[in-house]
């Protein structure tokens, strides 16, 4: 064992690439969105990698040569780092067995997602959400850790062997957090429903940004509503939802909603706790899907925000229109944006508006380019359905 001290700032990455699990990614690029997940909780990534995983094993997930190869690279630097990212689900033993053969902390996926959402909720509603989240995750690791206690139970009642009594009681108590937190939400839920029918009953339309986290929606956001909400090139940099009033050119006054960014292999207990975040979507009269044009995994990212947005309801089915704003124009070359403006050009010709066949358009939220265009399609869409009365008069003598 190394005798270099730990530091926990300082992370090592590691991405299981299991052959048997069809990615719609490169693992190169899965290493880096691993990477810029760690970054986003201010720790230091000192080292990653990518670790074939022929067949997961039970007891650890890597190969027992991959876990000794990572654990003489954490010994072999000065400070030794206190923390490995293993970017994929464990198993409660799994992960035991990993901190014991590293002597380091280990988070797989579900809980370094947890830990950002930890460090950036703001408002009271998104605390509770986390906190849910968290306490969920807890239970479930508790429950299948200590499975082979209740096969050692025999004789019935609440007579087991002490340790089994702690762990009845630790599940009692997470339950009754759980519980009580459940109720806080419903009343944050009951709240929002009722903002929700008072903005029905104003003549406003409701239009939500969505997308991949990262994708610059907050960047939009700002240049559309000339306000300051957080906008970093970070993954989640915005967690709690945020409207505001905005008047396109026309004239015409929307409600415009800042959501919190998707991802691939979202944590389910977070697809739960954020679900009344996800609702301000549900109720929205238009949609405008945000995505990173720029990005080398636009495709697959696409995807991963309609799978998610088909968990909470909204398919090919679902009537009200989507835009597809095609983001960070300003960063490809002439020639990947002739391409892209080729496939604008195209999507208008066949169009329907749905989140499979959204209408498309290429802008900057950061330079501008494309704006008023997209501001004009989204007036266009929100207007759609009133009718147009043209009333003449006289002239008065």
């Amino acid at each position: 064992m190394g005798t270099a001290p730990s530091d926990l700032t300082k992370a090592f990455v590691v991405l299981p690439a299991v052959q048997a699990e069809a990615a719609t990614r490169s693992d190169e690029a899965r290493l880096e969105e691993a990477v810029g997940l760690t970054a986003a909780i201010d720790l230091d990534v000192v080292e990653a990698m990518i670790a074939p995983v022929l067949r997961p094993r039970p007891a650890t997930f890597l190969g027992a040569g991959k876990v000794e190869q990572i654990r003489d690279m954490l010994d072999a630097r000065d400070p030794r780092p206190g923390l490995v990212i293993v970017d994929h689900s464990l198993t409660p033993v799994q992960h035991r067995n990993l901190e014991k053969e590293w002597n380091a902390k280990v988070l797989d996926r579900t809980a370094l997602i947890l830990e950002i959402f930890g460090a950036r909720a703001r408002t009271a509603e998104g605390r509770l959400q986390v906190e849910l989240a968290h306490l969920s995750y807890q239970r479930s690791r508790l429950v299948r850790s200590w499975t082979h206690l209740e096969r050692q139970r025999g004789g019935f009642g609440f007579l087991g062997g002490p340790g089994e009594s702690q762990i009845e009681a630790d599940r009692r108590a997470l339950a009754n957090k759980i519980d009580r937190l459940k109720e806080k939400l419903d009343q944050v839920r009951r709240t929002r429903s009722l903002q929700r029918a008072k903005r029905k009953r104003a003549p406003y339309p409701v239009v939500a940004l969505v997308g991949y986290t990262n994708a610059g929606k907050s960047t939009l956001f700002n240049y559309l509503t000339k306000s300051e909400v957080v906008a970093k090139d970070l993954l989640f940099a915005t967690l709690d939802p945020t409207m505001r009033a905005v008047v396109l050119r026309s004239g015409q006054r929307i409600i415009l909603s800042d959501t919190v960014g998707f991802i691939s292999d979202l944590p389910t207990q977070l697809v739960t706790a954020f679900r009344a975040t996800l609702e301000e979507v549900l109720e929205a009269d238009l949609i405008v899907h945000v995505r990173d044009a720029a990005h080398a995994d636009s495709e697959p990212q696409r995807l991963d925000v309609i799978g998610v947005l088909k968990e909470i309801g909204i398919d090919e089915h679902d009537e009200r229109p989507v835009i597809e704003a095609l983001n960070k124009i300003d960063l490809l070359d002439e020639e990947e944006r002739s391409a892209l403006q080729m496939s604008v050009r195209l999507s208008k010709e066949r169009t329907i508006c749905t989140i499979e066949e959204p209408a498309r358009i290429a802008i900057s939220a950061v330079t501008g380019e494309g704006l008023g265009e997209l501001q004009d399609l989204i007036d266009r869409l929100v207007t759609a359905e009133r009718e147009t009365f043209v009333i003449e008069t006289p002239a008065a003598n």
